[in-house]
């Protein structure tokens, strides 16, 4: 391509003559550097202030450390004041090897790179050299991990250490690094997105671009991967140390009994020591992961040498997040869950774009854990921001709504709030139950919501539907953005854990765009519950928690997320569809129950059988007769014991116990053994049976399974018909 071509073509030093290749190729360098003002300043400032300093800079393989050591080199030649570089691993012995290779001037300049080699002791720069500089000499040493904390303690470092953490070049450097190496304009964007301003990407990239290679888009070279991670990495001790570095490439981040999950060890702990040690691994909150290019690294080549352990990986993650979103008590930490589930869907064309600021790895996640939602409903003025936000984008009467709402006791709105403390978003969300709630406002979606519902919905006594009735950011409506990804997952964690309604109804504003995800996560086109407000119509999705419930959703999702075809994985059905019973149907089943409760083929025929109670405590591929009505048992026994625990209960336990649980023979005999007369006891025995019945309908209602939860559905759960 010639110099007139489409792009800056790169620089050719011209030689003086005299000139040695060495002046030549610190003329390169020099001329090949861009960015790093801040660090630039800090060292010209501490060039002219004249007194003694050590600069400490530090970061991870191939971010520019080493280059930035050669600009201060000359920094400090056209100061006038004498620049000796070494490397770290030649400061051995101060006396034998380095007395004449370091001036005794008061205006020295030293220059210690590679200060993690293997080979070096640290202390011997720290203890040994910098003691025997001149006062007034001025030292700047390069390391990839920040230094010792007895370092930065110590009272004689005071005003005398600086730190200089070196980060990726922000995109205009990263750019004019790529215009003056040559790479034209039109496959610059490809390059910047893989190398996330990362100097040693970037010249790699470009070393590609000028051999007639392809920049780096999604899916980097092995060449430029390869060539990033021997920099980039340490040494591996063993494959299973390599496997821990890959496994926290696959997650948002990394705790030591995830790592145990992913490494399927029962002791993770040094393997997550090692992780917290590189340099390339960054320590957060939540736990630990690796830079975003390093990631980014690690995937690709992983993605390319070992497909097959990437998606193992991914479901054993996948479990793991299931298994603690369910056994978990901490609401904040199921949330954190919730995220971490969504990450794994990255690569999911459907979805990935719906959830780029989860996707974006730890600077996505940086981003959402900058928003935070207000504890509870909200009133005073955090509900003035929410009705502003609503008249913004939907009109006044939307604003009407979202105050009226707030009145009644089945409506509860949530804000979102930025770093500023200012409501950045919010979404309100209405139980629906059998009646409308009293004195509710006249609104269009509810509306057609309960249409629907009074004519599909088939909602039975104490199941609610929950309608997101308003959802927005104040910034970008209902676009993609962080405020929107936060208001995706808080209201998954309404619907899983808070809520746990039987129907969920979701209305967008712009149906079509979100369909294609809507539909990934099966939520379903309702156009009977569509509905007009303020000129626009909003179309709605809903999703039926007892066809398809939480974990058998999830793990769904989890199928989904690994399948080429997401759509070729359907929703979890069944041979023989659920029975969905009303209170009273349930409450003779279990009666019932009771009644053949010890006899070997006395549940044989109960309706029970088919309900989400004992299809909740089925584990996968186990739901044959005998499983259920094993799961039948325990559902009644494991009542009985909560029964059994509470002191108001005990009494009524012991006369359920004597009767159905370890039956006496008759009634006569359990009232002898309780040493009651009959009428007590048989008002004993209704108690039992009306408090046993009571738990194991809220069971029922909320999924079936212990604590309120679903089994194990990989299957999942049959759909829901109606018993003849």
């Amino acid at each position: 391509m010639s110099d007139e071509g489409p792009f800056r073509p790169p620089r050719r030093h011209t030689c003086r003559v005299g000139d040695r290749l060495g002046d030549r190729l610190v003329t390169a360098r020099e001329e090949g550097f861009v960015g790093r003002r801040r660090e630039t300043a800090a060292f010209r400032a501490l060039l002219a202030a004249g007194r003694g300093a050590v600069v400490y800079v530090h970061g991870p393989g191939g971010i520019g450390k080493t280059t930035l050591l050669h600009h201060f080199a000359q920094l400090a030649r056209h100061a006038g004041r004498p620049a000796v570089r070494l490397e770290a691993a030649e400061v051995r012995s101060y006396e034998e090897e380095l007395t004449g290779r370091i001036p005794d001037r008061p205006d020295l300049v030293l220059l210690i790179d590679g200060l993690d080699d293997p080979r070096v002791a640290r202390d011997t720069v720290h203890r040994e050299l910098l003691p025997r500089l001149p006062a007034d000499a001025l030292v700047a040493l390069a390391c990839r991990t920040a230094p010792p904390l007895s370092w930065r303690l110590d009272p004689a470092w005071q005003g005398l250490l600086h730190l200089l953490p070196l980060g990726p070049l922000d995109d205009a450097d990263s750019r004019e690094l790529l215009t003056r190496r040559g790479v034209p304009p039109a496959v610059q964007d490809q390059g910047l997105a893989f190398t996330r301003g990362h100097p040693l990407a970037l010249a790699l990239v470009a070393d590609v671009a000028a051999h007639g290679g392809e920049a780096a888009g999604a899916d980097p070279s092995p060449q430029i991967v390869r060539a990033l991670l021997a920099s980039l990495l340490e040494a591996v001790p063993t494959p299973l140390h390599r496997t821990a570095l890959e496994a926290s490439s696959q997650v948002l981040s990394t705790t030591e009994p995830l790592l145990a999950a992913l490494l399927q060890v029962a002791d993770a702990r040094p393997y997550f020591d090692w992780l917290c040690g590189l340099s390339a691994v960054e320590s957060g909150l939540r736990g630990v992961h690796p830079h975003d290019l390093v990631r980014d690294a690690l995937d690709a080549e992983l993605r390319w040498r070992d497909p097959e352990r990437r998606a193992a990986l991914h479901r054993r993650a996948s479990a793991y997040y299931q298994r603690l979103f369910t056994q978990e008590d901490d609401r904040a930490r199921q949330r954190a869950v919730l995220a971490d589930f969504a990450y794994l869907h990255r690569d999911s064309p459907v979805v990935g774009p719906l959830l780029e600021p989860v996707a974006r790895g730890a600077a996505g996640a940086a981003r959402l854990d900058r928003l935070t939602v207000s504890p509870g409903p909200v009133t005073g003025g955090e509900l003035v921001e929410a009705c502003t936000i609503a008249a913004i984008h939907e009109g006044i009467e939307a604003a009407r709504l979202v105050h009226d709402w707030s009145r009644c006791p089945e409506a509860q709105t949530y804000t979102v709030r930025g770093p500023d403390g200012v409501a950045a978003g919010f979404y309100t969300l209405i139980e629906l139950g059998a009646a409308p709630p009293a004195d509710a406002p006249d609104d269009p979606a509810v509306r057609a919501a309960r249409g629907w519902l009074a004519e599909h919905g088939e909602l039975r006594g104490g199941e609610t539907a929950l309608l997101v009735r308003f959802w927005m950011s104040r910034d970008e409506y209902q676009a993609v953005s962080p405020v929107q990804t936060l208001i995706t997952l808080r209201l998954t964690h309404h619907y899983l854990t808070d809520h746990k309604p039987a129907v969920t109804l979701l209305p967008f504003a712009d149906p079509e765009f979100w369909e294609p995800g809507c539909a990934y996560v099966d939520f379903a086109r309702l156009p009977a519950a569509d509905f007009t407000a303020a000129g626009r119509r909003f179309g709605m999705f809903v999703h039926d928690w007892r066809r398809v419930p939480a974990l058998a959703w999830l793990a769904m999702l989890t199928e989904r997320e690994r399948a080429e075809d997401p759509f070729a994985v359907t929703p979890p059905v069944a041979s023989d569809p659920l029975r969905v019973l009303d209170r009273e149907e349930f409450a003779e089943a279990v009666r019932d129950v009771l009644r053949g409760l010890v006899r070997a083929d006395g549940l044989r025929d109960s309706p029970l059988l088919r309900t989400r109670l004992v299809a909740g405590r089925c584990p996968a591929g186990e739901a044959g007769q005998k499983e259920r009505v094993a799961a039948l048992r325990e559902a009644v026994r494991s009542a009985a014991a909560a029964l059994e625990a509470s002191p108001q209960d005990r009494r009524a336990f012991r006369a359920l116990h004597h009767t159905y649980l370890r039956p006496a023979g008759t009634q006569a005999r359990a009232a002898e053994l309780l040493r009651l007369p009959m009428t007590t006891y048989r008002r004993h025995l209704a108690a039992g049976i009306g408090r046993l019945t009571e738990l194991l309908w809220q069971e029922e209602l909320e999924g079936g399974g212990p604590d309120g939860g679903e089994g194990d559905h990989s299957g999942g759960p049959p759909e829901v018909s109606r018993p003849e």
